[in-house]
């Protein structure tokens, strides 16, 4: 299941072709000291992570490249936008099932032996390895997407891929009400003190959620 940018409802698509679950959040305490150490790690408040989804890859299943943040605004405004991704691998890979961004500038600088599957040499890729965690961010500092954080998980071509996602959001999950500036934008950086107002690139816009300025 992936989710529809238009509704915001789950739905099937053949661009992720793993199964996977969730666990619930600080469901017991092996999964609360894992959500701890992402916090600490990330610099991210514990109560603005989703819960953790498990994904579980066999022999040709992979996901699309794709982008974790929220492009559409209606879909956006269910909840502030995800600032980051932690990826996880819980298991190695034979070959195949790197997670791959074409987009990254840092592919010029990689090199690729045979050992690097056909859909890896099409950008900066990470080979999934027991035990490795990879965390990169999705938006920029003044709330805007990040396009480079455009990234697929690679088809599994040997042996079978286990992983757990961790995004990260702008403000409390659980939190109702939107963070917005007078354009609509989501910048709910201005709600835990990154920024003033008019600084850290939000170029002078008035955010609602900073309470320095009237609405």
């Amino acid at each position: 299941m992936i989710l529809d940018d238009k509704t915001g409802e789950s739905i099937l698509s053949e661009d992720r072709t793993s199964s996977g679950m969730f666990l619930d959040k600080a469901q017991d305490e092996i999964v609360d000291d894992i959500e701890a150490r992402i916090s600490a790690w990330t610099f991210l408040p514990i109560e603005n992570g989703e819960a953790i989804h498990v994904l579980h890859y066999e022999n040709g299943q992979k996901y699309a490249t794709h982008v974790d943040y929220f492009a559409d605004k209606a879909v956006e405004h269910m909840g502030s936008n995800r600032v980051a991704t932690v990826l996880m691998y819980l298991s190695d890979v034979k070959k195949g099932g790197e997670t791959v961004f074409p987009h990254s500038e840092a592919k010029l600088l990689q090199r690729k032996d045979e050992s690097w599957s056909e859909c890896a040499q099409e950008g900066y890729a990470v080979k999934p390895g027991k035990g490795d965690a990879l965390l990169f961010f999705n938006l920029h500092l003044d709330g805007t997407p990040d396009p480079k954080s455009f990234h697929g998980g690679c088809p599994v071509i040997e042996g079978e891929k286990w992983a757990a996602t961790k995004w990260i959001r702008m403000r409390d999950v659980e939190e109702d009400g939107d963070y917005v500036d007078e354009k609509g934008n989501d910048l709910g950086w201005a709600a835990i003190g990154e920024w003033e107002v008019g600084g850290g690139g939000v170029n002078g816009n008035c955010t609602k959620s900073s309470n320095v300025c009237s609405s």
